[in-house]
């Protein structure tokens, strides 16, 4: 029966393009849209095996500056959690609840007891966006000095080490100011993909930084991130890689994703299909 094998052949097409993002915002950080419906929607039409949100972590009310425009409410936090475990209960794929999170000492007992215990959380990403410098937070992108990659550097190599995290999310973000492949490069992200084999912690191809303006380069013009030199030096190693979208938009939630993992295959790295 034709339709029969026609049926057979489109199941077997769109199982074997599943894929799983554990990567996504939503427009409780105040810099992406789309609800959490929104996403799950899409995700279902572009085909997943599982997804998890990883919206910005809230920090207790008061504790300063912790770029509070880009983050929930602890309030906001409780909704979140139940809104993602009411569409898991109706979905056809896993669906996760998760926070991404800077690293702060000061906050270990927050990320453990509050946001995996209380709150109860399936996951929390390690996202290596600043340096915290006294009571102020520099961007990674805004870096211009050695002291304050090295300061970085160290900071999330902690972060690493604390046991606290599914996986690393975007490495490699700060070569989108520093650009150039030098020695100070090649020893720093050297440094923080050792710390992360040594955690046996996944670390991540994000496909949101195949998407932003290129950067020029003495070698070229290239991604911000991810950066080849860097995926190269992956691909050599024993890490594990993740590819996730890092969506800030619902059409991007799986299409990113699958940018992610074109950009994988490029140097032979086989991903992870799942942190759990």
């Amino acid at each position: 029966n034709i339709e029969i094998k026609f049926l057979f052949r489109y199941t077997f097409d769109m199982l074997k393009n599943l894929i799983s993002n554990f990567h996504t915002h939503t427009y409780l950080c105040g810099h992406a849209s789309g609800t959490i419906g929104d996403y799950v929607e899409q995700a279902q039409k572009d085909g997943c095996s599982a997804l998890g949100f990883s919206d910005h972590c809230p920090y207790p009310e008061n504790s300063g500056n912790y770029w509070p425009d880009i983050r929930m409410t602890e309030q906001q936090a409780y909704t979140y959690i139940e809104e993602i475990k009411s569409f898991a209960k109706q979905s056809d794929f896993p669906i996760y609840t998760g926070f991404e999170c800077e690293w702060d000492q000061n906050y270990e007992s927050w990320y453990k007891e509050v946001l995996l215990g209380k709150m109860g959380v399936d996951y929390l990403v390690l996202g290596p966006h600043w340096v915290t410098l006294g009571n102020e937070h520099l961007y990674a992108l805004e870096f211009t000095t050695k002291e304050q990659l090295h300061k970085y550097i160290d900071q999330n190599i902690k972060g690493i080490q604390s046991g606290v995290y599914k996986f690393l999310a975007h490495p490699d973000l700060f070569m989108g100011a520093w650009k150039e492949w030098d020695n100070e490069a090649k020893a720093c992200l050297t440094a923080l993909l050792e710390a992360a084999v040594d955690a046996n912690l996944p670390v991540e191809i994000n496909g949101l930084g195949m998407t932003r303006t290129k950067i020029q380069t003495k070698n070229g013009i290239r991604f911000p991130y991810p950066y080849d030199e860097f995926w190269q030096m992956v691909a050599d190693s024993k890490a594990k890689v993740i590819c996730n979208s890092d969506a800030h938009n619902p059409k991007n939630v799986i299409a990113d994703a699958r940018l992610a993992r074109e950009y994988a295959k490029r140097f032979g790295i086989t991903p992870l299909e799942s942190i759990f």
